[in-house]
Protein backbone atom coordinates (compact mmCIF):
# COMPACT_ATOMS: atom_id res chain seq x y z
CA UNK A 1 0.00 0.00 0.00
CA UNK A 2 0.98 3.45 -1.07
CA UNK A 3 0.11 7.02 1.22
CA UNK A 4 -3.31 6.95 2.29
CA UNK A 5 -4.43 3.77 1.57
CA UNK A 6 -3.84 3.97 -1.85
CA UNK A 7 -2.13 0.31 -3.79
CA UNK A 8 0.79 1.65 -5.48
CA UNK A 9 -0.14 -0.21 -8.75
CA UNK A 10 -3.16 1.17 -9.15
CA UNK A 11 -2.90 4.01 -12.53
CA UNK A 12 -3.58 7.30 -11.52
CA UNK A 13 -6.75 9.55 -12.66
CA UNK A 14 -6.35 10.32 -16.49
CA UNK A 15 -7.66 14.00 -16.91
CA UNK A 16 -9.28 14.82 -19.83
CA UNK A 17 -10.42 18.00 -18.54
CA UNK A 18 -14.04 17.69 -19.52
CA UNK A 19 -15.97 19.05 -15.96
CA UNK A 20 -17.80 17.75 -13.37
CA UNK A 21 -20.43 15.63 -13.43
CA UNK A 22 -23.11 13.73 -11.36
CA UNK A 23 -23.37 10.29 -10.60
CA UNK A 24 -25.84 8.11 -8.08
CA UNK A 25 -23.21 6.79 -5.25
CA UNK A 26 -24.54 2.93 -6.35
CA UNK A 27 -22.24 3.47 -9.41
CA UNK A 28 -19.70 4.99 -7.37
CA UNK A 29 -19.80 2.11 -4.98
CA UNK A 30 -19.92 -0.47 -7.49
CA UNK A 31 -23.68 -1.77 -6.52
CA UNK A 32 -24.79 -0.80 -10.15
CA UNK A 33 -23.65 -0.38 -14.00
CA UNK A 34 -24.22 2.59 -15.72
CA UNK A 35 -27.45 2.13 -17.60
CA UNK A 36 -28.49 5.85 -18.59
CA UNK A 37 -26.59 8.93 -19.00
CA UNK A 38 -28.29 12.42 -19.85
CA UNK A 39 -27.24 15.72 -20.21
CA UNK A 40 -28.75 19.21 -19.14
CA UNK A 41 -28.00 22.60 -18.79
CA UNK A 42 -24.95 23.15 -16.57
CA UNK A 43 -25.21 24.29 -12.99
CA UNK A 44 -21.93 26.09 -12.94
CA UNK A 45 -19.37 26.35 -15.42
CA UNK A 46 -17.76 23.43 -14.05
CA UNK A 47 -20.48 21.50 -14.32
CA UNK A 48 -20.17 19.72 -18.21
CA UNK A 49 -24.48 18.88 -17.75
CA UNK A 50 -23.88 14.49 -17.73
CA UNK A 51 -25.90 12.90 -14.95
CA UNK A 52 -25.13 9.18 -14.47
CA UNK A 53 -27.99 6.54 -13.09
CA UNK A 54 -27.28 2.96 -12.54
CA UNK A 55 -29.44 0.06 -13.47
CA UNK A 56 -30.20 -0.34 -9.84
CA UNK A 57 -31.67 3.22 -8.84
CA UNK A 58 -34.64 3.47 -8.34
CA UNK A 59 -36.79 6.91 -8.37
CA UNK A 60 -37.12 6.38 -4.60
CA UNK A 61 -33.56 6.28 -4.86
CA UNK A 62 -32.76 9.21 -7.01
CA UNK A 63 -34.91 11.46 -4.98
CA UNK A 64 -32.83 11.45 -2.14
CA UNK A 65 -29.69 13.82 -2.54
CA UNK A 66 -27.78 12.25 -0.76
CA UNK A 67 -27.41 9.55 -3.41
CA UNK A 68 -25.91 11.55 -6.07
CA UNK A 69 -22.67 12.77 -5.72
CA UNK A 70 -20.57 15.55 -7.83
CA UNK A 71 -17.13 13.80 -9.63
CA UNK A 72 -14.58 14.61 -12.36
CA UNK A 73 -15.92 13.33 -15.84
CA UNK A 74 -13.19 11.28 -15.63
CA UNK A 75 -14.05 9.35 -12.39
CA UNK A 76 -16.86 8.26 -14.86
CA UNK A 77 -14.84 7.50 -17.68
CA UNK A 78 -12.79 4.90 -15.36
CA UNK A 79 -16.30 3.14 -14.32
CA UNK A 80 -17.18 3.16 -17.91
CA UNK A 81 -14.82 4.02 -20.71
CA UNK A 82 -17.34 4.35 -23.58
CA UNK A 83 -18.86 7.25 -21.51
CA UNK A 84 -15.64 9.25 -22.91
CA UNK A 85 -17.20 8.50 -27.10
CA UNK A 86 -20.48 10.90 -26.26
CA UNK A 87 -19.45 13.54 -23.98
CA UNK A 88 -19.59 15.89 -27.11
CA UNK A 89 -23.35 15.22 -27.37
CA UNK A 90 -25.22 18.63 -26.85
CA UNK A 91 -27.63 19.57 -23.99
CA UNK A 92 -30.70 17.24 -24.45
CA UNK A 93 -28.94 14.06 -24.84
CA UNK A 94 -30.91 11.28 -23.34
CA UNK A 95 -29.24 7.89 -23.56
CA UNK A 96 -29.49 4.27 -22.57
CA UNK A 97 -26.80 1.87 -22.34
CA UNK A 98 -25.82 -1.29 -23.38
CA UNK A 99 -23.55 -2.86 -21.39
CA UNK A 100 -23.20 -6.19 -23.45
CA UNK A 101 -22.30 -4.22 -26.67
CA UNK A 102 -20.51 -1.16 -24.96
CA UNK A 103 -22.58 0.82 -26.88
CA UNK A 104 -25.27 3.87 -26.30
CA UNK A 105 -29.17 4.19 -27.40
CA UNK A 106 -30.55 7.34 -28.38
CA UNK A 107 -33.63 6.99 -25.88
CA UNK A 108 -36.00 9.04 -28.35
CA UNK A 109 -34.80 6.82 -31.77
CA UNK A 110 -34.12 3.65 -29.98
CA UNK A 111 -30.84 3.81 -32.17
CA UNK A 112 -27.18 3.14 -31.40
CA UNK A 113 -25.10 6.23 -31.39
Amino acid sequence: MGLFGRKKDKKPLTTHHLGGCIVTRSLLDGKSTLKWLFREESANPADNGWRAIGDSDTQEYLDDPANSVVVDFDRLVELEPAVLKIHQLPVGADLEFDADRKVFIDAATGKDI
